[in-house]
């Protein structure tokens, strides 16, 4: 029997079913329905039920999602998806000294660009930070731990390996399948083909052919043109099946879409914030144009956060001086500027907290983690892991573990605690569970830019990679690092 994952009504309805609780919406008739035809719970981590369910419940499945959807959550102020509407809960982003100067700001010099160096580290640590985190995607937390702690690895400082692994550990906690041949230190031959790669890429096809007046239905034409439909996933994989039936952007985004609030769209941010030094807040736009085809309200801001934040790491200097964290209180005017200073991880985190809603629940989670973090005493690496059992503690109960909301907070709380430095940000990243590649792969990029050079990051992470990109999207397959980073460098807008 062929299962189609992360598309089949009958496993759909259960996600619905936890949004709307999540959403404040009554929810209790529905649930009552199909608890009582015999619908189960949605799938704990996979994307389709074990065991299959009657395929009799079906077409209850799609009557119920489509209630559901109709019944409006009661955070709907508070968490728009229009830019209009975000833009008026927002205050105006700080601009860093680059974009001040080529407004005429800061002297009469024209902006200083930055070399392809930094977006050179950006793209390798990407791939790194993913690669750590593929093998043991989808393990429970206390699995990663005894995988790391039974091989020497603990606190995590390298990548995964099964040499010396005991044999109870490995057979409790199983590698992810698809992941173990090609991401373990003993047989890692360049960067394996991810999703948390591909759609860099797609974003950077997108520039070179459209430039930054694209629009949503553009990414949409990309996407059935170069992206074959196998490689999305959750909610990227709904929008898919929802162009394919005839169902226009932004609509995508909602129709039988249960997944319009988890981490896809957060993973597809990196190109337009390299492309935009300086600017936060145009990076933060063409996120939005990116993103609606697939999310929503915190999915959306999950993108534009991390464009914000990695345009503001991209630029060589900065405006607003960082000494310290940001502060622990609820932000509702962003500083202004009184001197340039070098970037900061901590400058960064509020340069992308200053584009999205401050009271969404996707703001609470990058304060709750930059607060648990900087609240841990310690600072070292082993004191991570009560950062980690607190954010688990709020969040794992009721998200699943690809939703955008507790991969946000543990995001932010890796790269705080780390205090911006790669192999700290990147291992902090992957330990904490959830989606492990795809936070270690954000919070690669973004140390990454900090670093500013490939030459800054270890040889353990980069050497591997034998400068090698494997992927199925249009003429990529094989591209080096340097290479990608000479056009993106050509695609800054």
């Amino acid at each position: 029997m062929l299962r189609l994952t992360w598309v089949q009504p009958e496993d759909l309805l259960g996600h619905e079913l936890r949004q709307a609780a999540q959403d404040g919406r009554d929810a209790s008739g529905a649930e009552r329905r199909w608890r009582e035809a015999g619908g189960l719970p949605p799938p704990e981590r996979a994307g389709a039920s074990p065991p299959p369910q009657d395929p009799r419940l079906r077409a209850l499945a799609n009557t119920l999602l489509d209630e559901l959807a109709s019944t409006r959550s009661p955070l709907r102020t508070l968490e728009p998806t229009s830019l209009p509407e975000i833009k008026q809960l927002t205050p105006r982003p700080a601009r860093t000294a680059l974009e001040d100067k080529g407004r005429g700001g800061l002297g009469a010099a024209p902006p200083e660009i930055p070399g392809t160096k930094s977006l050179h580290a950006s793209w390798l640590g990407r791939a790194v930070g993913c690669l750590l985190g593929k093998p043991v995607e989808k393990l429970p937390l206390d699995g990663i731990r005894a995988i790391a702690k039974s091989t020497s690895n603990w606190p995590l400082n390298t990548w995964f390996t099964h040499r010396n692994l005991p044999r109870d550990v490995a057979e409790r906690y199983p590698w992810n399948r698809r992941s173990r041949p090609t991401s373990l230190a003993e047989n890692i031959d360049g960067m394996p083909e991810d999703d948390d790669l591909n759609y860099p890429l797609l974003g950077l096809l997108l520039l070179r052919r459209h430039g930054a007046g694209f629009t949503t239905a553009d990414v949409a034409r990309l996407w059935l043109d170069e992206l074959p439909a196998g490689r999305t996933f959750t909610a990227e994989r709904v929008a898919y099946r929802n162009l394919l039936d005839g169902i226009e952007p932004p609509d995508t985004a909602v129709h039988r879409n249960p997944f319009r609030e988890w981490i896809g769209a957060q993973i597809r941010a990196d190109v337009f914030g390299w492309t935009n030094p300086g600017d936060p807040a145009r990076a933060a736009e063409l996120a939005h144009a990116d993103a609606t085809l697939t999310h929503t309200a915190n999915g959306v801001y999950g993108e534009m956060f991390v464009a914000a934040a990695i345009a503001h790491a991209a630029a060589p200097t900065a405006t607003t001086p960082h000494s310290a964290p940001p502060p622990r209180t609820t932000p509702t005017t962003v500083t202004t500027p009184t001197a340039r200073t070098t970037p900061t991880i901590h400058a960064t985190l509020n340069a992308g907290l200053s584009v999205i809603p401050p009271d969404s629940r996707y703001a609470q989670a990058i304060r709750f983690g930059i607060e648990t973090a900087r609240a841990e005493p310690t600072g070292t690496p082993a004191g991570f892991a009560s950062v980690v059992d607190t954010l688990h503690a709020r969040y794992a109960h009721d998200h699943h573990w690809v939703h955008v909301l507790p991969n946000a907070a543990l995001l932010a709380a890796a790269l705080t605690h780390a205090d911006g430095d790669f192999t700290g940000s990147i291992c902090r990243a992957v330990s904490g569970g959830w989606d492990t590649d795809s936070n270690g792969a954000t919070a690669g990029s973004i140390a990454g830019l900090l670093a500013g050079s490939p030459d800054a990051i270890d040889d353990r992470w980069t050497t591997p990679l034998k400068n090698r990109l494997a992927t199925s999207v249009a003429d990529f397959d094989g591209i080096g690092f340097d290479e990608l980073a000479r056009l993106t460098q050509e695609a800054r807008t």
